[in-house]
């Protein structure tokens, strides 16, 4: 399968923009460094890479998609980071038809009031993802759900619920299980924010009448590829390795063009910051959708620190959308925009932020698919996961786990055990 993205680091060159630029020499250096981390995972891939060629599992996603399919109108997701980014970038980029999926994956009062409304409407549904199973802010969720529902006249958890966990003893899947909620078992060994190639975001995906055979057969063709050292994700984590430590570039800023893939955006900045963020290493990554944040931050971007590399992430839009009318847009001083597609500007707003990018020195790259379709966007998630893997081999950090995040969590039961202690001394006084 051809791969269904081009992947440019011209503008990244000192060659190319200057200083800001990486030398090609140092680029060649450090592109030797990934021979090894490739050739390891070509030969033992993990199970968030091998997935991509298991078969064996579409039935069961796709049956289960069919039949909520055909049964609900609204969705609501329960899942917090990995437990619903990367459905949402499937859902939200390649939409076909089917119920309205609605993300609830922050704590928030409103969500709350959401979820005991909706279990009032028979044609909701509740889809709850927590790896663990014991996430608090899922299982928060899935309590007011459960007993919402639990008080209506015909309490259905086997037919409006369906819980993701992987195999063990989690609170999840024992609420599941004595409630008789059916479950989808979760590789255990795969961490939530490389789980978007399992069924954590391929069932959201299906629903909504997504191809996820193609998916996958994207995400394989990159992958292929990918696993040569000389293939596109190796040379993007060289490129972003050698920029931090050449150029003093700390911050990697992914620029998405259109509504369409904003979650794409969200999703890399908690795949690269969770798993290279650790023992004081690491770049901080910022998610941006243009045209938008060129009215917020291109004046920073442009003129101010030179700490930014940047990945502007193109897709087809020159000559798409409606037309803009002629006669108006002449009467008030817009010929440019006259008879012109709305992609027309969308388009020249994109090269035109790249191109000021490089002019002013700063390091960017161009990702430019060929559609937005499931290949494209099987393939540029396993990019970013084959490029995050191979970059924490380069700074010698294990991309799996979050050590600092457990700490914070163990805070929060804490205080929770304090309130709740305090609370039993009153009652009893």
């Amino acid at each position: 399968m051809k791969l269904p993205f081009e992947h440019d680091i011209t503008n990244c060159l000192q060659e190319a923009v200057g200083e800001g630029g990486l030398p090609h020499a140092e680029l060649e250096e450090i592109l030797a460094l990934t021979l090894a981390p490739t050739a390891r995972l070509r030969a033992h891939p993990p199970a968030c890479l091998a997935i991509a060629r298991e078969t064996t599992d579409l039935a069961v996603i796709d049956g289960h998609a069919t039949r909520w399919r055909q049964r609900f109108a609204r969705i609501l997701v329960l899942g917090v980071g990995g437990s619903s980014l990367g459905a949402r970038v499937l859902t939200t980029a390649l939409r076909r038809d089917g119920p309205e999926i609605v993300y609830l994956d922050n704590l928030d009062i409103a969500h709350g009031t959401l979820i005991t409304q909706a279990a009032a409407d028979p044609g909701t549904a509740f889809l709850l993802v927590s790896k663990s199973g014991g996430t608090p802010e899922t299982m928060a969720q899935t309590l007011l759900a459960v007993a919402a529902v639990a008080e209506g006249e015909a309490a259905d958890f086997a037919g409006r619920f369906l819980a993701l966990t992987e195999p063990g003893e989690g609170p999840l899947r024992r609420l599941a299980e004595a409630h008789d909620i059916p479950i989808l078992d979760l590789a255990p060994d795969i961490d939530g924010r490389f789980s978007v190639l399992s069924a954590v975001g391929l069932l959201p995906a299906a629903i909504a009448g997504v191809d996820i055979s193609r998916v996958r057969a994207g995400a394989v063709a990159v992958l292929d590829a990918g696993l040569d050292g000389e293939g596109a994700p190796a040379l993007g984590a060289a490129l972003q390795i050698g920029l931090q430590r050449g150029r003093g570039i700390s911050q990697s800023v992914l620029l998405t063009y259109g509504d369409r893939l904003a979650p794409l955006a969200l999703w890399y900045r908690q795949l690269w910051a969770e798993s290279l963020g650790k023992e004081g290493r690491g770049t901080t990554p910022i998610d941006a959708l243009g045209p938008l944040d060129q009215h917020s931050q291109l004046q920073l971007w442009l003129d101010g620190p030179w700490d930014k590399g940047f990945t502007v992430v193109g897709t087809p839009l020159a000559g798409t959308g409606p037309r803009l009318d002629r006669v108006r847009a002449k009467a008030f001083g817009l010929d440019v925009l006259a008879d012109r597609p709305l992609g027309d500007l969308l388009d020249a707003m994109r090269r035109a932020t790249g191109a000021s990018l490089a002019e002013a020195g700063r390091p960017v790259r161009r990702i430019e698919l060929a559609a937005i379709d499931e290949a494209a966007l099987g393939g540029l998630l396993m990019h970013f996961m084959l490029e995050t893997l191979i970059a924490a081999d380069l700074l010698d950090v294990d991309p799996f786990g979050q050590p600092a995040v457990e700490a914070s969590k163990v805070r929060a039961r804490q205080r929770l055990a304090e309130l709740a202690a305090g609370e039993g001394g009153r009652t009893g006084s």
